[in-house]
């Protein structure tokens, strides 16, 4: 899962009628939700588009803890021009100063080369308006916001398919690509064991999440949370 940064709120839908309505239409998910306890979802509510995928880009494939020590370098690395005569002008580089630093300065900070790229792709994207405002994405419909994302480079449907669960709130997402919503699918709906080893022909298929997930809507990203939170309780217990 991905990790929440900056002020985390709940969300604005109706968590709790959520829940009910989904223990309604699919009780073994409701018994699931039972046991996993409550919905705890956090948004990043103060980050804005290209805050929040700046993150995600630096996130990928890195152990949590490397991957936010190279994000705190990178943000410190630029803290000569977000201040003026000893005054903070602002906690966080621009669009523009991402495209203006040179490359050494994104390799002190830990970017790969391939992610050095993907994050000056972003900046430009976001300085041309492919990457909207906060405002704009938020009259956008799911499909349109992936439309318009995944024309950055290194960002993918499953990237912007957290940004619209964990920084939109949008209640209605399911990420068919997530390894850990497959497990937790296969856990709860498809007799998967805790102990077997998961090899992915016990992932569950996007087939069969999609035909469960009829039951689902208006609330599949809760459902999707919680599928998280079925692997949570696979997981052995430590002494």
């Amino acid at each position: 899962m991905p990790r929440i940064l900056a002020r985390p709120r709940p969300p604005t839908y109706d968590s709790a009628r959520a829940v009910r309505e989904l223990t309604a239409a699919d009780p073994k998910l409701g018994r699931l939700m039972e046991r996993a306890g409550p919905y705890t979802l956090k948004l990043a509510s103060t980050q804005s588009p290209f805050e929040a995928l700046l993150v995600s880009i630096i996130y990928q494939q890195l152990h949590g803890k490397a991957a936010a020590a190279i994000h705190t370098r990178l943000l410190e690395s630029f803290g000569h021009v977000l201040t003026l005569e000893g005054k903070m002008l602002g906690d966080h580089p621009s669009p523009q100063h991402l495209l203006d630093c040179p490359n050494e300065q994104l390799r002190a900070a830990g970017l790969s080369h391939n992610k050095a790229l993907s994050v000056r792709d972003l900046a430009a994207k976001t300085i041309e308006g492919t990457v909207p405002s906060m405002a704009r994405i938020r009259r956008m419909t799911d499909e349109d916001v992936i439309e318009h994302l995944t024309q950055v480079r290194g960002i993918g449907r499953w990237t912007v398919e957290m940004f619209l669960m964990f920084r939109l709130g949008r209640p209605d997402v399911l990420p068919l690509g997530d390894y850990g919503v497959r497990k937790g699918f296969a856990l709860t709906f498809q007799g998967l064991k805790p102990t077997q080893k998961v090899t992915p022909d016990l992932l569950a298929t996007p087939e069969a999440m999609l035909k469960r997930a009829k039951r689902w809507h208006p609330w599949c990203s809760i459902a999707s949370w919680y599928m998280w939170r079925a692997c949570d309780l696979a997981k052995p217990a430590k002494d």
